[in-house]
């Protein structure tokens, strides 16, 4: 398989709640008015905490200095894994759990934290660009590395100078505790042409809905009654969405398309405090034991918190691997 770097510089930034008032013109530019931005990957995340901000850096010219705004200092690239050598974010998903073993895991041994993003077309693995040499000195075996060049794809020579594995001993990652709350979740796309016909709902549930009735988690391992949780993604000019069923039902169903099967997904999220940017094997914690289990998942990052989505009739075997993953933190 090949990995791609894809040719976008991200930053990764968080609106907090009661400062959402002060971005809803540049959101719901980037959003809507596509002619009017150079951005070309976006995505917005809303979770009981805040509203995780993914965006290029055209994008983030968008979004001025605000005590609202906590911008992660890193500048993030990036990456694709595909089966063949034509990418784009069209490109047949190889799955999370697909790639666990052969890029989440490598990286993790060698020091290197993630964001991972996961959408309806594909998913992106988010490496700090400092780290970018490691990266690819540890992948390089695995697979044939390219880099994007405006709009090339242009295979990666002696991008370490000479670097190899950082060669620090792998350390035992931190087990997480996880949440599992009742909400369904679906994972739908919708053509960008007909993005100006749900405009009205978008924004309301965006900007104006209220939050379902949430539990007050305070064990590891506990069950939410449910969460808030949305995500839009807009990237080179392909939309996905993560809502669950009672925000779906706000959208007209014959505009939002999702895989034939109609799927519903269950949630897992990561962390009984918010999670830091530099750590590693967060994704690992719960991708590895998935891909053992041969069990797919969409998987999202955020400012504070990971969330993996299952699918429903397999969420009874990964709270059982995850209860178990806890007795047995060592086997992880």
């Amino acid at each position: 398989m090949d990995l791609h770097i894809l040719d976008h510089r991200l930053r990764v930034t968080s609106i907090s709640k009661d400062g959402l008032v002060n971005f809803t013109h540049p959101l719901i530019k980037l959003i809507f008015l596509r002619n009017r931005t150079r951005c070309k990957f976006f995505s917005l995340t809303e979770t009981p905490e805040n509203y995780t901000v993914v965006l290029d850096e055209e994008g983030f010219k968008e979004l001025k200095p605000s005590e609202h705004l906590q911008v992660e200092g890193s500048v993030w690239l990036p990456l694709n894994v595909v089966s063949s050598g034509n990418v784009s974010s069209s490109s047949q998903t190889v799955g999370v759990t697909k790639i666990a073993k052969s890029v989440i895991a490598p990286l993790a041994e060698q020091h290197v934290s993630v964001f991972m993003l996961s959408t309806y077309q594909t998913d992106f693995i988010l490496v700090k660009e400092q780290d970018l040499a490691v990266v690819v000195s540890t992948l390089e075996e695995e697979f044939s590395i390219f880099r994007e060049v405006e709009g090339e794809s242009v295979p990666v020579q002696d991008v370490h100078n000479g670097l190899h594995k950082n060669g620090k001993e792998a350390i035992q990652p931190t087990v997480h505790p996880v949440l599992i709350p009742q909400n369904h979740f679906c994972v739908m796309s919708l053509d960008p042409d007909t993005l100006p016909s749900i405009a009205t709902t978008l924004i309301d549930v965006l900007f104006y809905s209220n939050s379902p009735k949430e539990g007050t988690p305070s064990t590891a391992g506990a069950e939410l009654d449910c969460i808030k949780f949305f995500s839009f993604s807009l990237i080179d000019g392909y939309i996905s969405l993560v809502m669950d069923t009672e925000a779906q039902r706000q959208f007209p169903a014959d505009l939002l398309f999702t895989s034939s099967s109609g799927e519903l997904w269950r949630m897992v999220r990561i962390g009984g405090q918010p999670l830091g940017f530099d750590e590693c094997g967060i994704v690992a914690q719960i991708s590895q034991p998935l891909a053992d289990c041969d069990i797919s998942a969409y998987y999202i990052s955020t400012f504070s918190f990971d969330h993996a989505l299952v699918p429903e009739e397999d969420i009874g075997r990964v709270t059982e691997m995850l209860r178990q993953q806890r007795k047995e933190p060592a086997a992880s």
